[in-house]
């Protein structure tokens, strides 16, 4: 039997939003990681929070890009 207690524990934060390429802005896990987090063994979830770790981090550098972009445009 599986000890579940030793699989590191779901990201979600209960605010699912997903945006065009079907990345989750709650947790930043893709649709398809999320999907298959239940089946997933401890090395494959440690993967999917790196890797949306690191989709975090780009997200959020595109949103404080954009908004220094937009902060810069002349006021109509």
């Amino acid at each position: 039997m599986i000890n579940s207690a030793n699989f590191p524990a779901s990201p979600c934060v209960r605010n699912c939003c997903l945006n065009d390429e079907d990345i989750c802005l709650g947790c930043y896990r893709s649709l398809d990681e999320i999907r298959l987090w239940s089946s997933a063994d401890t090395q494959t979830r440690e993967l999917f929070l790196q890797q949306a770790a690191e989709r975090r981090s780009k997200i959020l550098q595109a949103t404080r890009l954009r908004s220094a972009y937009v902060e810069q445009m002349p006021k109509a």
